[in-house]
């Protein structure tokens, strides 16, 4: 158990391609409801047909919790570059948490079980967050993400930019 994750009944573990159901509705849940926390929008993957979730989680470390093993309730997942010179670092990337779930320890939890898988293949950890997200800034800093730098209108939704607030989390030494 990770410290600081939710009590019982939720279990984490990481998705297949036999989920791609409940994460093709989370995922969209969440572009639809908070389409400036993701670089996706909910046009573009509601549009994809389930093969192509499945895919997305064979190709990525996709983490899942669950309350009684019946809803998936929230998600993170980490994407690992195939370039030599750049996949000793991964991208923390769809991390959503339905409404219902939120407040319960679930978020921290999801995080630190993707951070521990990380720990395995990579050095260090990066994201972006809306800046004006500081519910997942604070979150992102207890686990020890810290921030290097801020990409101005990284995100155009309509005609509003949104700012992303770059940080990092280093596992290993570097070299």
């Amino acid at each position: 158990m990770h410290q600081g994750s939710p009590t019982p009944p939720f279990t984490l573990r990481r998705l297949t391609a036999a989920d791609a159901a409940d994460f093709r509705a989370l995922r969209l849940e969440g572009l639809r409801s908070q389409p400036e926390a993701f670089g996706a929008s909910w046009d573009e993957e509601a549009s994809r047909p389930l093969p192509w979730f499945a895919e997305r989680l064979e190709r990525n470390v996709v983490i899942g919790g669950w309350r009684d093993g019946l809803m998936l309730l929230g998600t993170a997942g980490l994407h690992v570059p195939d370039a030599v010179k750049t996949r000793h670092k991964a991208v923390l990337w769809g991390m959503f948490v339905r409404p219902e779930a939120r407040g319960t320890g679930l978020a921290a939890a999801l995080v630190a079980c993707l951070l521990e898988q990380a720990a395995t293949i990579v050095e260090a950890v990066q994201l972006s967050v809306a800046t004006t997200n500081t519910a997942a800034v604070r979150l992102y800093a207890k686990a020890g993400f810290r921030e290097y730098g801020v990409e101005r209108r990284a995100l155009k939704i309509g005609d509003r930019y949104c700012d992303g607030l770059l940080m990092e989390r280093e596992l290993a030494e570097p070299g």
